[in-house]
C-alpha cells in the first residue's frame, strides 16, 4: 500500500505506480544490491564511474520495470555539466526523480605515513567532493516530497585509525545531511546513513568485525533496503543519520 502522506505531485509522476529513483553508485556491492532490491517496485537510473558494458545484470531490471544506465565519472572535469545534462535530458523525457540515493565510495586503507597530497585529494574527492557536486545537482531536480538519501558510515561516530582520510570525508558527508537539509527544506528531505560492517571486503575477518559489535554480528544489505524505505516513506524525517553499526560505536 502506498503511504498515504504522498503528495498528488508525485502520485502524477509515478508511471504505472512505479516511482523514479536515482542512485548514484547503482553497480557495485551495495549499490546493486540496493538497485535490484529496489527494481521490485521502482524505475531506475543508476550511474557508474564506469562504461556499463557488459553489465548483463541490468537487463534483468528490465523485466519488472525501466531503468536507465548513465556514467558519471567523478575524475571527469566536465562532471557537472555531464550530469545537469543528463539531468535534463530524463526531464525532457518527462521522467520525474522522486528519490535520490548516493552511494558512490572507495574504502582505501590509508595509514599515519602513508599520506600524500595526491591519495588525500584521491579519496576525498570520490568520497566528500564527488557526493556534494551529486547532492547539489539532484536536491534542486527532486519532485515536492522527495527524500535525497546519503550513504555514510559508522566512522563517523569512531574513526578507522588506519582509514583517517576516509573517515575524515564521511564526516564531511555527516555535516551536509542537516545542512542540506535547511537549504532544500521544505520541498525535499535529506536523510543519512551511518552504516557498520554489511559487505566486508575481500580478505576482512567477518568474525572479528561481528565480536566489535554489540550484537556479535555483521549486518545484512536488506538491513540497508528497510532503511531507505522508512527514510522515503517518513514525512516529518529530515536532516538526520540512521545508524546500523550493531552498537559498535558503543564499544
Amino acid at each position: 500500500m502506498r503511504p498515504l502522506w504522498k503528495n498528488a505531485r508525485m502520485e502524477r509522476n509515478a508511471r504505472n505506480g512505479r516511482e523514479c529513483w536515482l542512485l548514484v553508485g547503482g553497480r557495485r556491492r551495495l549499490g546493486r544490491a540496493l538497485a535490484e532490491d529496489l527494481a521490485r517496485d521502482h524505475d531506475l537510473v543508476l550511474t557508474s564511474s564506469e562504461p556499463w558494458e557488459g553489465e548483463s545484470w541490468v537487463g534483468d531490471l528490465s523485466k519488472t520495470g525501466w531503468s536507465r544506465t548513465l556514467q558519471w565519472d567523478a575524475e571527469n572535469p566536465n562532471l557537472v555539466s555531464r550530469m545537469m545534462a543528463d539531468l535534463d535530458t530524463l526531464e525532457g523525457e518527462g521522467r520525474v526523480i522522486s528519490g535520490a540515493v548516493i552511494l558512490a565510495g572507495t574504502f582505501p586503507e590509508q595509514p599515519l605515513g602513508s599520506w600524500t597530497r595526491g591519495t588525500l585529494e584521491a579519496t576525498w574527492r570520490m568520497n566528500l567532493s564527488f557526493p556534494f557536486l551529486c547532492a547539489q545537482a539532484l536536491g534542486p531536480r527532486l519532485v515536492e516530497g522527495a527524500c535525497l538519501q546519503l550513504l555514510l558510515d559508522t566512522s563517523i561516530h569512531n574513526p578507522w585509525l588506519k582509514r583517517l582520510p576516509y573517515s575524515a570525508a564521511k564526516a564531511g558527508l555527516a555535516a551536509l545531511v542537516p545542512g542540506l537539509a535547511q537549504l532544500l527544506a521544505p520541498k525535499v528531505r535529506v536523510v543519512g546513513h551511518a552504516l557498520g560492517a554489511v559487505l566486508p571486503d575481500a580478505g576482512s575477518d567477518p568474525s572479528f568485525l561481528a565480536d566489535r559489535t554489540l550484537l556479535k554480528r555483521i549486518g545484512e544489505p536488506a538491513d540497508l533496503f528497510r532503511a531507505v524505505r522508512f527514510a522515503a516513506d517518513s514525512s516529518f524525517l529530515t536532516g538526520e543519520i540512521l545508524t546500523q553499526d550493531g552498537g559498535r560505536r558503543w564499544l
